[in-house]
């Protein structure tokens, strides 16, 4: 891995986006990496949360690497977009480990794309978010006009893009956009101790219950039904026998992830 870093403690692995220079902008190569990243952590059933950060101060992710597309024809265009989603933006959404994104500073374009695949976000007092593609002639092209309607609504979501403006983090969490905000120096303890609270729990319930909440969202699909079909599944798991069990002998329990 040339463009990011893993690091796993317990049950919790931080993936960090390390181009620096760059102010941590997404190229193909490191889109490549971030899903064999992920695609290993979730392969790991000793990982049960994952938080995706920027290093330094400055950007979680400033952006795509434009110079890498900036001749591209139409038939290119669509196809860096569809690869894009596939590789990293639709898989991350729909990883059945949970994935929380640290945004510190910048977190612009595919940056704000990235962070809002994640399943939630939290960000530092001096992050700045917005999807200023409009100004290169161009539109969001890794989920940006869906996922960001999605969390904010159509007329904020409309507003932002049009205008290609930057809010600051109050504004993100007033918005709906985060869900909380903390001085930078604590972004990472912050996200740590919510990732310990979540791998206290079934991860086999959690998967389900990330695949039933994006269900709602999925066009032609009845995302109750899923819940249902869900809900029922985890009849037949050893974590509800384990956590029924540790509820009615009044303990803690303690989930086999099967």
């Amino acid at each position: 891995m040339e463009n990011i870093l893993i690091e796993k403690t317990e049950n919790i692995a931080v993936v960090t986006i390390n181009r620096p220079t760059k102010l941590n902008a997404l190229n193909k190569a490191t889109i490549q990496e971030l899903n064999q990243a992920f695609k290993q952590l979730n392969e790991d059933k000793n990982t049960k949360a994952i938080i995706v950060t920027g290093s330094g101060e400055k950007a979680f992710v400033a952006g795509a690497d434009i110079a890498e597309f900036a001749h591209f024809s139409v038939e290119e265009g669509e196809k860096l977009a569809a690869e894009g989603q596939a590789l990293l933006f639709d898989f991350v959404q729909n990883l059945e480990t949970p994935v929380i994104a640290a945004v510190n500073g910048f977190a612009l374009g595919g940056g704000l794309e990235l962070a809002m695949a994640c399943h939630f976000r939290i960000a530092s007092d001096n992050a700045k978010m917005g999807l200023p593609e409009v100004t290169l002639g161009v539109i969001p092209g890794y989920g940006g006009t869906q996922r960001l309607t999605q969390l904010v609504g159509k007329g904020r979501a409309m507003e932002m893009i049009m205008t290609a403006k930057m809010i600051d983090a109050q504004t993100a969490l007033n918005y709906g956009l985060v869900n909380n905000v903390v001085n930078q120096e604590e972004l990472l303890s912050f996200t740590k101790d919510i990732a310990v609270k979540i791998t206290k729990n079934s991860s086999v319930a959690i998967a389900k219950a990330i695949q039933s909440i994006n269900a709602n969202f999925e066009e032609g699909i009845n995302g109750y039904n899923v819940e249902i079909k869900n809900f029922g599944n985890c009849f037949g798991t050893e974590d509800f026998k384990e956590g029924t069990t540790a509820f009615l002998e009044k303990r803690k329990a303690n989930f086999p992830g099967k």
